[in-house]
């Protein structure tokens, strides 16, 4: 259905043209919109004239005219004056009112085929002949973006997506809950994943208004078949859970940027916790002094450079090589040594994820 909002502004439009005052009335005798005082006067009339056979009428100095949307009654339309210019002013309005009628309906399917698209709700040969239908191009790049943002009822954040995004045919900005906002997005074949991020900055910049700590945006994977764009949305998704975790300082994550963070999210906890009961000997790196932890970070932080590590905490190399001996002789793991590094590094990430995926049963 049309917003009374857009009602207005077109019978505004047509009067600023026609100098010919217009009023809407819904199937409910309501008053949508209308350019001249007390149009509820009319809403009997409006409301006797819509049981009637006429398509149009002249009553109380005003022609009345029905609109219709594919036979089925919307509003009935008045326009004021019994003259031949009136009438065909009115008859002009109903047109307008119905190919509006009309485009917002296409809009309306659009939106609630990429909806049922994104969660997997149709079948395979659905989606290509609603795509074709909707003059939907199943072959182009697109992407999926997800904003997450602690939506404000009036709807005025995914009207800020909208303006950039909403109005342009190759694009759809849509939500399936009452917190994220999805952006699917058509890329050009010279947009890579640097492009993406620009992207995602330029949405960010839309919240300036809110705390920019309360908005993170992720980014599936480039598909170029219509029936992947739920893969996409999955990523982002994923993108946003994964980024959380490992990675939350970032206000913008994108899939493809995870590296074994997706792969540790994906494993069962009970896999998890044999994983660091073999490491650690029934321990946890939590038992780890905040000195210790601090001399790890830092450590895989320069990519196990014993100098730059050492001038970085502003401690003499030889301590260094102390603490890392003593982690050593309680671990069993030499992080000066790849593979060792490797499997500290790998179970610091799921001990981070363990220790997420407790707070989220609570």
């Amino acid at each position: 259905m049309i917003s009374n909002q857009i009602l207005q502004n077109t019978l505004d439009g047509l009067k600023g043209i026609t100098r010919i005052d217009l009023c809407m009335i819904d199937t409910e005798s309501k008053v949508c919109a209308a350019t001249f005082p007390n149009p509820e006067d009319y809403s009997k009339a409006a409301e006797i004239f819509a049981d009637s056979p006429a398509d149009s009428q002249l009553m109380q100095g005003y022609q009345f005219f029905k609109v219709f949307d594919e036979h089925q009654l919307e509003y009935i339309l008045l326009a004021k004056g019994d003259s031949e210019d009136v009438y065909m002013v009115g008859k002009m309005a109903v047109f307008q009112v119905q190919s509006l009628l009309v485009a917002y309906k296409e809009r309306f399917d659009r939106d609630n085929f990429m909806k049922n698209l994104l969660l997997d709700n149709l079948l395979l040969v659905d989606i290509y002949n609603r795509s074709k239908r909707l003059h939907i191009d199943a072959e182009a790049r697109r992407v999926v973006f997800l904003i997450e943002t602690d939506r404000d009822k009036d709807g005025n954040d995914i009207e800020k997506v909208k303006g950039i995004y909403g109005n342009k045919s190759k694009d759809f900005v849509t939500a399936v809950d009452e917190k994220d906002i999805i952006v699917v997005k058509e890329v050009n074949e010279d947009e890579l994943y640097e492009d993406l991020y620009k992207t995602a900055e330029v949405i960010l910049d839309l919240f300036k208004s809110k705390d920019k700590k309360e908005i993170r945006i992720s980014c599936g994977t480039i598909v170029t078949d219509i029936k992947d764009v739920s893969r996409s949305y999955k990523e982002a998704r994923m993108a946003l859970d994964v980024g959380r975790i490992f990675l939350p300082d970032h206000q913008i994550v994108a899939y493809s940027t995870l590296g074994i963070g997706r792969l540790i999210y994906q494993l069962p906890i009970p896999l998890c916790k044999m994983f660091i009961g073999e490491i650690f000997d029934g321990k946890s790196p939590d038992d780890f002094d905040d000195e210790t932890l601090t001399t790890i970070y830092k450590f895989f932080e320069n990519n196990l450079n014993v100098s730059e590590t050492s001038r970085q905490l502003y401690i003499h190399r030889n301590t260094l090589v102390y603490r890392l001996d003593k982690l050593q002789k309680s671990t069993g793991l030499d992080l000066r040594v790849f593979e060792d590094a490797i499997t500290f590094k790998i179970a610091l990430m799921v001990v981070k994820y363990m220790k997420y995926m407790e707070t989220m049963d609570y």
